[in-house]
């Protein structure tokens, strides 16, 4: 194992080459990260990437989705576009025979990926959704230039406890002729007193009605998934199904762990964020995801075991310029009173400037404090508004975002272990 860093594309260049001389076995989608740079993924320039052989095939893996999708085209298999469940349809899909499904709203990242030279978002500009919504609406640009993925063969959209702006722009795709198959998901509420009440796998609980309902929904989307493939997807199927998903989300449950508990940390967050995207459609194919995570995995647990890590040991820092505040969703602001910068550590407790070794007097920040900072900051990053208040929502209410609600403590999905 060479040394663990972050390295930048150039220097990936002559990484590649070094790996390739110590005969580095790759997949038919691997090669050189380069070449994704050259075909548009202009970001990568400017990113720090992790300089492992595992780092190289998972994004590989990630940047070439849109040829899986165009191979599976030209095979013949049917291809289903899921908006906004977050993990749910596309396992009952990748129960199916020569069926692959895929997120069309992922196409929110492409003018990011590719620093806005796609035009996607002003031709849904011209289409009538304008930057008041979320990056999503690049999608509606996809669908209209037809330059990235293969139009879907069938769409579903889940509505209800989902985001808005989706809502809204699967409707203009729908007015622009795309069939979506529509599917609600409640709001998940408390039990009244004397309700009867379900636990849910992730151990809350919420009313038998509302179980019932996504019941039902499941099933007609179930019906329609029969309908369009003509394949009996029976609850045996479902559960043979249902197993490499919950292999993949035992993977990044462990990956998780280890990259958010080893000092020295031993995977770089961008590498991390993408392992975590896997959990939601298996980037087009199940199994290679599996291996990737595997592979990923491996590298994670040898690095742990060397005390190899891409950072320095100890709890990193998040500097806040002097003067400046910012307030976690319980309401406590985390300016100070003195007008130094803040430092919050891994160790709970909230540090002063350059010169501090203790705690600041008062309070220590709570586990609860900890995870509100850092949804605060996600939205900051994220945007504001309907968005980003909807993801603070979540996160608050315990919602999983690798996944979403179908998980339960042990990162599977259901009961099916």
């Amino acid at each position: 194992m060479t040394g663990v860093r972050r390295i930048t594309l150039d220097a990936w260049d002559s990484r590649y080459a070094e790996l390739r001389a110590a005969g580095l076995c790759e997949p038919p989608y691997g090669g050189p990260l380069r070449r994704h740079a050259e075909a548009g993924d202009r970001r990568l320039q400017k990113l720090q990437l992790d300089n492992s052989a595992a780092a190289l095939r998972l994004w590989n893996f990630l940047l070439t989705e849109e040829q899986r999708l165009h191979q599976a085209r030209a095979r013949g298999w049917r291809i289903l576009g899921t908006l906004k469940d977050l993990g749910t349809i596309p396992v009952m899909a990748y129960a199916l025979d020569q069926v692959v499904a895929f997120y069309p709203d992922g196409a929110w990242w492409l003018p990011c990926i590719m620093e806005n030279q796609t035009g996607l978002l002003e031709i849904a500009d011209a289409l009538g959704v304008d930057e008041s919504f979320c990056p999503v609406r690049a999608m509606l640009g996809a669908f209209a230039n037809r330059a990235h993925f293969p139009i879907p063969d069938l769409l579903t959209c889940s509505v209800g406890a989902t985001c808005d702006d989706v809502s809204a722009i699967a409707q203009r795709l729908a007015h622009l002729g795309h069939s979506i198959l529509w599917w609600e998901v409640p709001h998940r509420r408390r039990p009244e007193s004397g309700e009867e009440a379900v636990e849910l796998p992730g151990g809350f609980q919420a009313p038998a009605c509302q179980v019932a309902f996504v019941r039902a929904e499941l099933e007609r989307v179930r019906d329609a998934l029969e309908v369009w493939t003509g394949q009996r997807l029976t609850d045996d199927r479902l559960r043979t199904g249902i197993r490499p998903a919950n292999r993949v989300r035992a993977l990044l449950r462990e990956l998780r762990w280890l990259g958010y508990t080893a000092d020295p940390c031993p995977l770089p967050a961008l590498e991390m964020l993408v392992a975590e995207m896997l959990a939601i459609h298996f980037c087009s194919d199940q199994q290679e995801s599996i291996g990737v995570l595997e592979e990923l995995l491996d590298e994670v647990r040898a690095r742990v075991a060397a005390g190899q890590g891409v950072f320095a040991r100890g709890p990193s820092r998040a500097d806040l310029p002097r003067g400046e505040r910012f307030r976690c969703a319980s309401g406590r602001d985390f300016a100070d009173p003195r007008g130094e910068p803040l430092r919050f550590g891994g160790t709970g407790h909230r540090r002063r400037g350059p010169d501090s070794t203790g705690p600041a007097r008062g309070r220590d920040r709570s586990a609860a404090d900890h995870r509100c900072a850092r949804t605060e900051l996600a939205d900051q990053a994220g945007g504001t508004g309907r968005n980003g208040g909807l993801r603070t929502k979540n996160l608050r209410r315990g919602w999983n975002p690798v996944g979403g609600a179908c998980y339960n403590r042990e990162g599977g999905v259901g009961e099916d272990r």
